[in-house]
């Protein structure tokens, strides 16, 4: 696809403009507007693909959780089945739309490489995520920093005092959760692991207040995103954090949703996550 396109799509899901103007500028750039029509199924998400691993899969079970300290803040919890010992625990932290069916997928994923998994809805105080994608976002958009981070920390609070859990937690997000897993870093001692894929980088002057392992996945292409990555990476550097970063050439922004057909790069994204499952297991071990 014309990465204009892609990067067209990729400023209007992030805040950029409207929805009418979003889709005048497509039309302009497909040809017309049924072309742009044709074009808006494969940028926009599939849910009907996120299904790699199922509800039902025998090595899991799920549930929705109440997380204490925040009112109405619920998570979706998942975790092996048929698992011995104390397991150790992550939260997933969603993208701009919230805790959808694909942001769930992932969590079952993660629950079957061995971790308690909670898929953590942001949206739930406010009522919980839609099933409309523009509606999650401009929820998203009404959320203030500081609840953010307070759910972050209720989550981890949450899942160190979980009996069946190790007593370390880890987080991973995606595009506005990779954002929030770099805050979380750095407003949380307790952390002891974040995986941040796209997501924005926190202000150098409070790198220092890290103490979590961090691993930071990004798209080649992502220019938005990538132009904070040299003031980060010195940072951390500088205040001898342990870090990986890993750079994804000819991958966009968004490459690890395998919803999205337009911007999903399986060659990263199975990299990506080879090396993030194993930093995790390294890291919460």
């Amino acid at each position: 696809m014309d990465q204009r396109i892609i990067d067209l799509y990729d400023d209007f899901t992030h805040g950029g403009m409207n929805r009418r103007n979003f889709l005048d500028k497509l039309a302009a750039l497909a040809g017309s507007t049924a072309a742009a029509t044709t074009l808006l199924s494969v940028l926009q998400s599939n849910y009907a693909k996120a299904q790699t691993v199922e509800e039902s899969d025998p090595r899991i079970t799920t549930e929705t959780v109440d997380i204490p300290g925040v009112p109405g803040l619920k998570g979706y919890l998942v975790r092996p089945k048929d698992s011995a010992g104390k397991l150790p625990t992550v939260i997933v932290i969603h993208e701009n739309r919230g805790l959808n069916p694909h942001i769930k997928d992932v969590t079952r994923r993660v629950a079957t490489q061995g971790f308690v998994a909670l898929g953590l809805d942001y949206l739930s105080p406010m009522g919980g995520t839609p099933a409309d994608e523009d509606k999650g976002r401009e929820m998203i958009g009404q959320l203030k920093q500081p609840d953010v981070i307070a759910s972050g920390k209720a989550a981890v609070a949450y899942l160190k005092g979980r009996p069946d859990g190790n007593g370390k937690v880890g987080a991973i997000g995606f595009c506005w959760g990779g954002g929030a897993v770099n805050n979380l870093a750095v407003n949380e001692p307790n952390l002891n692991a974040g995986v941040a894929y796209y997501g924005g980088q926190p202000k150098a002057e409070d790198v220092p207040k890290i103490n979590a392992g961090m691993m930071l996945h990004y798209g080649g292409m992502d220019e938005r995103i990538n132009a904070g990555i040299p003031a980060y990476e010195a940072a951390l550097k500088q205040a001898g954090k342990t870090y990986e970063i890993y750079v994804y050439e000819g991958a966009n922004h968004a490459f690890n949703n395998d919803t999205g057909a337009a911007r999903y790069n399986k060659e990263a994204a199975d990299l990506a996550w080879s090396r993030t499952i194993g930093f995790l297991k390294k890291t919460l071990a």
